[in-house]
């Protein structure tokens, strides 16, 4: 059995190079015109580790193509969500964020920094498996959304609270300065 495990950026690197090697043929297949635009837009979406907005997608895009708008890539990212280019991924009530991963995953996110990564859970893919339904629901996929700390957050955090306050210093300055003066 396989056991959980977060997606390293070995296995995006070799993730999106077998992604952009087929996604023309996919465009064909799905009578999706092949533009420098949608080539630009896949190209930055599966390179991304953090599951971009379109905000960020379009400044990584504008590099090599300045005159693509912002409506452009968003119209072009909720086409590659409707044929199952991407996945829009929207946590915690922030903003429509993409994944380019379309490979049966979960993710994990750090409830500080908001850094999202992709996390396999074989069993949880299993748990649905066979079931058609859910009530009146017709089961499409499932995903699992995990509120964590990540690790350099909790570093932070961790030197937050043994740093002593700035004002405690003070005050003991202030009581150093009394006893001398008495």
């Amino acid at each position: 059995m396989r056991k959980m495990r977060l997606l390293d950026p070995r296995w995006r690197a070799d993730y999106s190079a077998r992604r952009l090697s087929e996604f023309v043929q996919r465009c064909r297949e799905r009578r999706l015109s092949i533009t420098p635009q949608r080539l630009a837009i896949i190209r930055a979406l599966v390179a991304a580790e953090n599951h971009p907005s379109a905000e960020e997608i379009c400044a990584v895009v504008r590099r090599k193509h300045p005159h693509v708008s912002l409506a452009t890539v968003h119209r072009i990212l909720e086409q590659f969500c409707q044929v199952g280019e991407a996945r829009k991924v929207t946590l915690l009530h922030d903003v429509a964020r993409y994944d380019g991963n379309v490979e049966p995953h979960h993710h994990v996110l750090c409830v500080r920094c908001r850094r999202v990564h992709d996390v396999e859970i074989p069993e949880v893919d299993k748990l649905l498996e066979g079931i058609p339904s859910l009530g009146q629901f017709a089961l499409l996929r499932c995903s699992l959304e995990i509120d964590a700390l990540c690790g350099r957050c909790q570093l932070a955090e961790k030197r937050m609270h043994t740093q002593r306050p700035r004002h405690a210093n003070l005050r003991s300055l202030d009581e150093s300065e009394e006893k001398r003066q008495s």
